[in-house]
């Protein structure tokens, strides 16, 4: 049997980046993506968002990929948004994400970080923060 623990920050965006997770969505979202994602068998360390967007703390299996573990989450998501009639506009999640592998010596910082996202945001925009995670970590776009 393979051992595997692979830490994961995901981050995306809802569509556009409309701020259409309001107060009274967040916590039953939370609570779903949470409970959803235990039933497919992903773990879940960590999640927080505001109204624009979603950080979530992830360990991957050894048989579950990035892509298909955010795609399963995403899509079952938004699914179960707008079944619920919670928003008035199609809610939809963008379709780029970032996935940066965290290194076991700053979990407990990235969870601090997952935390605290309402407080980071008065002081930084979403895009600005994007930006910030794109060069800190050495992606190259294309």
């Amino acid at each position: 049997m393979p051992y595997c623990k692979l830490m994961v920050h995901a981050i995306w965006s809802t569509k556009n980046r409309n701020p259409i997770i309001g107060k009274e969505l967040k916590p039953l979202l939370l609570q779903h993506i949470k409970e959803n994602s235990f039933k497919k068998y992903i773990h879940i360390d960590s999640l927080e968002c505001v109204s624009n967007h979603i950080h979530l703390l992830i360990s991957l299996g050894a048989d579950q990929t990035i892509a298909k573990t955010i795609g399963l989450i995403k899509g079952e998501s938004s699914n179960w948004v707008n079944k619920q009639s919670f928003s008035r506009v199609k809610f939809e999640w963008q379709e780029e994400y970032i996935a940066i592998s965290v290194s076991p010596s700053v979990i407990d910082k990235v969870r601090v970080y997952i935390s605290r996202q309402e407080e980071h945001h008065k002081k930084k925009t979403f895009a600005d923060e994007y930006d910030e995670f794109i060069k800190a970590s050495g992606i190259v776009l294309g």
